[in-house]
């Protein structure tokens, strides 16, 4: 789990214990593979639509140890079969995972929080999920605290995101935030920082920080190399709500990244969680 594209994923970290980076390695180029089918390039949307089918085709074929279509992917999902029946992952989160990608094809507003946390729900929480499978810690606890970590990584990441989305004509903001703080998608398209669209903000930069340290206890719960690298994540996601504070939540004009004394900052933090 970590902030970036894919978003939620520490692929290669050096942090990771070694046994470990191969399994999450297999399970990132899958979900960015996806990704990209439903975002990238210049698809219609029933191409995206039937690319991903196609890839929950292979991904049944991959689960079930039967041979790949021929095709640029057939390696990876190979692999990818190999690592699910080794570590008895759920098939299910892949198609979560599937399911949510092709929502974003389709689905470009949603009515209140609820919807949103749904949207995480299949888009995020899939991901904690699956590493704590692989870490043999997926009890119920743990997976409730994961969730609450994925979906406040994904809300984070639409925060920062919210002029970038609207690019691509979505907008992940509740419509009930809008109407409830009086602010409207014409603050968002014509980058207005509005009373009432900093109030929007303030309130759901609040939520996805109350989300973030309820799971954050899961820390505590991963031993080793594994808890070090949640304990970065976690860090990572609360600085960049920071950073959105700090430019007044004017994410139209300075989207917060993480710069390498940023990096510093989250590991003196994280050894004290």
């Amino acid at each position: 789990m970590s902030v970036g594209h894919y978003e939620n994923f520490p692929v290669a970290s050096i942090i990771l214990p070694r046994r470990l980076r191969e399994p999450i390695a297999a399970i990132y180029h899958f979900a960015r593979g996806a990704d990209d089918i439903a975002d990238e390039g210049d698809a219609g949307d029933a191409e995206r639509i039937a690319g991903l089918e196609a890839y929950r085709a292979q991904l049944r074929l991959a689960a079930a140890g039967e041979p790949p279509a021929p095709q640029p992917e057939a390696m990876m999902f190979t692999r990818l079969g190999d690592v699910i029946r080794h570590y008895n992952l759920p098939v299910q989160l892949f198609e979560d995972l599937l399911d949510a990608f092709a929502q974003d094809v389709v689905k470009k507003r949603y009515a209140d929080f609820p919807e949103v946390l749904d949207y995480c729900r299949r888009s995020a929480n899939p991901v904690g999920r699956l590493l704590l499978h692989l870490y043999g810690k997926a009890d119920a606890e743990n997976l409730r605290r994961s969730d609450c970590i994925c979906s406040a990584l994904q809300l984070i990441n639409f925060w920062q995101d919210i002029a970038v989305d609207w690019q691509k004509e979505r907008v992940y903001l509740p419509q009930d935030s809008l109407v409830r703080f009086g602010a409207s998608e014409a603050d968002i398209a014509q980058s207005k920082l509005t009373p009432q669209f900093l109030a929007m903000m303030k309130f759901e930069v609040a939520r996805a920080r109350a989300m973030l340290r309820d799971g954050a206890p899961l820390v505590h719960a991963l031993p080793g190399r594994m808890g070090i690298e949640l304990r970065m994540v976690v860090q990572g996601g609360l600085r960049i709500l920071e950073k959105i504070e700090a430019v007044h939540y004017d994410m139209f004009r300075h989207r917060p990244i993480l710069k390498a004394w940023d990096w510093a900052l989250m590991a003196g933090r994280a050894i004290t969680m």
